[in-house]
């Protein structure tokens, strides 16, 4: 055998004698592949402080840079699926949260998609049953800079950050990190998300495409989106929201009139006064309600005292929920744990927070519609899946509903009832030609959370491109 070696090694030392840019270039080659197992080894996650004993998938979490002279790198989370589940051969899904300016690693990995859930002890971790990594490998990421455990050196970028280079970074972050993780080109890629991500999805999704365009075999195989309760369009975002406050008996008939008559035409970022002063009028006639999920009790905190469900505008953090988060909050700032992930000690923001009232309070631009976006990547033949949690009274299906309906597609199946394998209605569902949309019962603003079991099946039909099913049998 070792013979075999030595000869087959010393032909190809001829061949390459031969040519000698042959040598140049597999040298070149088996340099960079050890310097993307380096790299990957580098940020490989041995094991999390608490973590549970039973763990059969691997984890990496780092960082990549996105701007080196500004200083702006994105901090990831990778976890893959498990290995009886044939992660190799499993395609890749990106989540990203909203806010702007909340934690993936908050939200959609600690307490919604991902496989860990942190204790009420904020030290150990349990595992979730309806993990998506059961049917994918889920990458996380914290964005833009300045959120979660992603930095900038540079001060300014929080006083500058918006929609336009927050798709930018997030496009090369993942240029960047394919390089790093060679094994994922052109594997399959979807992106998912909530609430803001409305925005985040669709626009980080034209540039995959556009990129793409003319390329034969492109590294980002990019096959579609999955996008839960999102800001889409302001304008029937705000017909649809305050539509649903008054049809669920949550403001009077009032409030509804002041709404209509001073927010339609508001933008996210900047409502009039007017507007604010009839939104905080609704906000005053909830009550004591947590608006992300109007039939659940407000959360409490450890004292017995109610935690701070109230908000003073409904689009302070339009998906930050602070009653899901006390727990991961206490264990993501404990420095064994931030060792364990890689951070950046020195330049993380500190203390860790689940979402940063900087980059929310000084977002710069935020385009009143993604709807044109929409069209293009339907055009292009992007699959999208919409989806709304009934119960959420932040970003409602009703909102969802008038943007889809704005788009004027042509519809495919009509709207029916969809069943989960227990014999339940799980949802409603309509099939459009280029988007399937479907609602999720029971579910708040963060639907994997608060009804995983649905959630699970929605993730799982809409990487098959398998539409929910329509009856329990």
């Amino acid at each position: 055998m070792g013979d075999q070696h030595k000869k087959s090694g010393s032909f190809s030392l001829q061949l390459c004698v031969l040519g000698f840019a042959c040598v140049l270039l597999s040298s070149a080659a088996v340099a960079a592949a050890d310097d993307q197992l380096k790299e990957q080894e580098r940020d490989r996650i041995i094991k999390l402080p608490g973590q549970p004993a039973n763990v059969n998938f691997s984890q990496y979490s780092g960082y990549i840079p996105v701007d080196p002279q500004a200083g702006r790198a994105l901090f990831y989370w990778l976890i893959e699926a498990p290995a009886n589940r044939g992660p190799s051969s499993r395609p890749l899904v990106l989540w990203l949260n909203g806010g702007p300016g909340c934690s993936s690693v908050a939200y959609g990995a600690s307490e919604e998609v991902g496989p860990f859930r942190v204790r009420p002890d904020g030290k150990t971790l349990s595992l979730s049953p309806y993990a998506w990594n059961a049917e994918a490998n889920l990458l996380f990421l914290d964005s833009p800079a300045g959120v979660g455990f992603s930095y900038t050196n540079t001060s300014e970028d929080i006083y500058t950050v918006g929609d336009q280079r927050t798709a930018k970074d997030a496009y090369t972050f993942l240029v960047k990190w394919f390089q790093r993780f060679s094994q994922y080109k052109h594997r399959p890629f979807y992106i998912a998300g909530e609430s803001y991500a409305g925005h985040y999805i669709p626009e980080l999704s034209q540039i995959i495409v556009r990129g793409n365009k003319g390329i034969k075999n492109p590294v980002i195989n990019f096959k579609g989106f999955l996008l839960g309760n999102p800001l889409i369009d302001d304008y029937y975002d705000n017909i649809g929201t305050h539509e649903y406050w008054w049809n669920h008996g949550l403001i009077s008939d009032a409030t509804y009139e002041a709404l209509n008559k001073s927010c339609r035409d508001d933008t996210f970022l900047f409502p009039r006064d007017e507007c604010n002063a009839a939104l905080s009028q609704a906000i005053s006639e909830f009550g004591n309600i947590n608006p992300y999920s109007i039939y659940t009790k407000p959360c409490y905190d450890d004292g017995g005292s109610t935690h701070n469900v109230k908000l003073p505008l409904p689009w302070t953090f339009r998906g930050r929920d602070d009653c899901v988060v006390m727990y991961t909050k206490k264990y993501m700032n404990s420095t064994s744990v931030q060792l364990a992930f890689h951070v950046n000690l020195s330049r993380a923001p500190h203390p860790w927070l689940t979402c940063s009232y900087a980059v929310r309070n000084n977002w710069t631009d935020s385009p009143k519609s993604m709807l044109p976006i929409f069209k293009e990547l339907i055009a292009a033949g992007i699959r999208i899946w919409v989806y709304s949690g009934d119960t959420d009274a932040i970003l409602p299906l009703t909102a969802t509903r008038y943007s889809i309906k704005a788009l004027r597609l042509k519809t495919v199946t009509n709207w029916y009832a969809w069943y989960d394998n227990h014999q339940q209605v799980g949802g409603w569902s309509q099939v459009y030609k280029g988007l399937t949309y479907a609602t999720v019962r029971g579910a708040g603003h963060e639907v994997p959370m608060s009804q995983p079991r649905l959630a699970l099946i929605l993730f799982t039909h809409f990487l098959k491109n398998m539409p929910l099913p329509a009856s329990s049998f």
